[in-house]
């Protein structure tokens, strides 16, 4: 079994990861594990932008007011005005690197759009594909980058710990040395020594029936976090973005918030009235933020009986949209839908984790040595609700913190790692459970713990996922692994996880919203899970 050792372990090639290891290369030798390509993450889907005090009369205090009215009483405080403080060193350092932001042909700086929840237009990008324009700045310069190996289709196994190999004395702290990846082309496990182990392996999307995210947000970096003896903090509040496109063709297509920023309006098909509801539910109509806006479509559709709600920008000019959604204008084209001048039909879907591994703001984790930012980590920045393009700025905030920490760590002696027991065979069957169980759990995930909970159907979740994890557990402990194995162990658990913190929490907030509890209560606190304590 081959060994590598490194001076940092990077799991997961998002903008959190890149970005880190392009922080640490000059100084550290990196390696960066992804377990598909390089581009495959969710960074590469975000279509809004990133969010950056930029414009005259805006500000930090403007910036921070709306992430906390957004997270609705749950937010750190110093990790949002450290995250918004830091957002325009963020931009600049993009552009240094060459991402092709919009510009305003007026004034010949950058294009600033408005999002819903944000008082102001703050929002940088690049027409409405500002993730991939980012993604593919930043692999270009990560491949071009001596400092730093790429290792594709990897996927993380599990994180090594001192304490796991026995190897913990007494009267010292556990501290991660590295990890154990398989490597799919040779179908073995390899060892991964190393002082500075940083996830970055992004959410838990694939949990849910209908998300919008890609197929590799498994949450792999929580489980194994959760699994090292870390904390983990507010996983009830699953952001479910309001507009997915619903077309049987198309699979987990964002329409871009931006899309209601710019004047799209909501409204029901013409078969149940075609009117627009979204100022009925709230005085901010399409411009609420996403938890009131998602609940508002959700209780139309029920209400209804309908499959969907409609999307109006038709208003706009069609040189407009072209220019500002050329890629959301293109996809639905493709789908025989013409934006111009019909709407577009979509439904609400799973986004994005807002709690996660809890972390510090050098987003170091409970166990010395890992390291957790972006999607996978619960900062404080997020709290009940994520505010739109705030996602993108904190991985690029919590990379170049978390990349300040580690070069600023002193030397570390690590001991010999034994090499991953791989004796166990492969079972005939493994594929057909394994299948059978992901599907399982994620229409009793979508039914059960969706945008609206109650307590019965939480008691259900947590039976069936009690069931899936002992059968699961069975097969890790038996047979030779597998990236499909390894993902749904790591969404059961989360799952469980996700089941927990809801469970916990006896109100309403955010987005978290239980028909047992309508009310929010006071006063507000995180719901904090510790490994080992029920």
């Amino acid at each position: 079994m081959q060994s590598h050792d490194f001076d940092v372990l990077i799991i997961g090639s998002g903008l959190a990861g890149l970005s880190a290891a392009l922080h640490l290369a000059p100084t550290h030798r990196v390696a960066v594990v992804t377990k598909r390509q390089l581009h495959d993450g969710a960074s590469g889907w975000a279509q809004g932008g990133i969010a950056a005090v930029l414009a005259e009369g805006d500000s930090v205090d403007d910036h921070v007011q709306d992430t906390l009215v957004a997270g609705a009483g749950l937010c750190d405080l110093a990790a949002t005005r450290f995250v918004v403080e830091n957002a325009p060193d963020a931009i600049r350092w993009l552009q240094q690197l060459g991402v092709p932001f919009s510009l305003d042909e007026a004034g010949g700086g950058l294009h600033l759009t408005r999002e819903g929840g944000h008082g102001a237009r703050r929002i940088v990008h690049a027409a409405d594909a500002t993730g991939a324009a980012v993604q593919r700045t930043l692999i270009e310069q990560v491949r071009a980058t001596p400092g730093i190996t790429l290792f594709e289709q990897h996927t993380l196994v599990d994180v090594i710990t001192a304490g796991k190999l026995g190897l913990k004395t007494a009267g010292t702290a556990d501290r991660c040395l590295g990890a154990y990846v398989l490597d799919e082309a040779a179908d073995e496990v390899l060892t991964f020594r190393a002082p500075h182990t940083l996830l970055a392996t992004g959410g838990a999307g694939k949990v849910y029936l209908y998300t919008t995210n890609p197929d590799t947000a498994t949450g792999d970096g929580i489980a194994a976090a959760w699994r090292a003896g870390c904390r983990v903090a507010n996983l009830e509040f699953i952001q479910f973005h309001p507009t997915c496109l619903y077309h049987p063709h198309a699979k987990s297509f964002l329409i871009s918030e931006a899309v209601r920023g710019e004047g799209g309006q909501l409204k029901l098909p013409p078969a149940a009235g075609g009117t627009r509801f979204m100022p009925l539910h709230d005085e901010r109509a399409e411009l609420a933020p996403r938890d009131i806006v998602a609940r508002a479509i959700d209780f139309e559709m029920k209400t209804h009986g309908i499959d969907c709600v409609h999307l109006d920008i038709s208003h706009q000019s069609p040189a407009f949209l072209q220019e500002h959604f050329p890629t959301i204008l293109a996809r639905c084209a493709e789908l025989g839908i013409d934006i111009t001048k019909e709407p577009i039909p979509v439904v609400p879907a799973a986004h994005y984790t807002c709690g996660g591994v809890l972390t510090d703001l050098a987003g170091r984790t409970d166990l010395p040595g890992l390291y957790a930012i972006g999607e996978t980590a619960c900062t404080g920045l997020h709290g009940a609700n994520r505010l739109a393009s705030n996602s993108l700025v904190e991985c690029m905030v919590f990379a170049r913190a978390a990349a300040q920490h580690i070069a600023s760590a002193a030397p570390q002696a690590l001991p010999a790692l034994p090499a991953w027991d791989d004796s166990r065979v492969t079972d005939a069957d493994e594929c057909v459970v394994i299948s059978h169980n992901w599907n399982e759990l994620r229409h009793f995930m979508w039914d059960y713990v969706g945008i609206v909970r109650t307590d019965k159907r939480l008691e259900r979740a947590a039976h069936r996922i009690a069931l899936l994890q002992a059968e699961i557990a069975e097969f890790y402990a038996n047979f030779h692994v597998s990236r499909d194995l390894l993902e749904l162990r790591n969404l059961v658990q989360v799952a469980e996880l996700i089941v927990r913190s809801a469970q916990m929490r006896h109100e309403s907030r955010g987005l978290h919203y239980s028909r047992d509890w309508p009310e929010r209560a006071a006063p507000a606190a995180p719901t904090i899970l510790v490994p080992g304590k029920r």
